[in-house]
């Protein structure tokens, strides 16, 4: 199983980011998805939920309206944009295969997102 997420980097407040984390290893089909972060110092908490089909979606209260979680089972992806970004959402992202029945759970190496001015 492999996570590989892209699409992080530095944007100024206000602004607009689109993560993806490209899967394989699996039938990405069958499972959900979610994607976490970081920030220096903090512990890392839960951001947006996907079902398998991409018809469920849930958000962390703090980006609701802001993010939007999806996903394309044809191209093995789970995405995240992200807009009206502020400087505390400064952190790690990390792509997330939730655990299912017997299989455990698997993290991608992360990516960074700064929102700065």
């Amino acid at each position: 199983v492999q996570l590989v997420e892209s699409g992080g980097g530095m944007v100024q407040p206000g602004g607009s980011l689109r993560l993806s984390c490209a899967a394989s290893g699996f039938i990405f089909s069958r499972y959900a998805m979610t994607w976490y972060r970081q920030a220096p110092g903090k512990e890392r908490e839960w951001v947006a939920h996907i079902s398998n089909t991409g018809s469920t979606t849930n958000y962390a209260d703090f980006v609701k309206g802001r993010f939007t979680i999806s996903r394309d089972n044809t191209k093995n992806t789970v995405y995240l944009q992200m807009s009206s970004l502020k400087p505390e959402d400064t952190a790690v992202y990390y792509c997330n295969r939730p655990p299912m029945s017997d299989y455990p759970e698997y993290w991608g190496q992360g990516t960074q997102v700064t929102v700065s001015s």
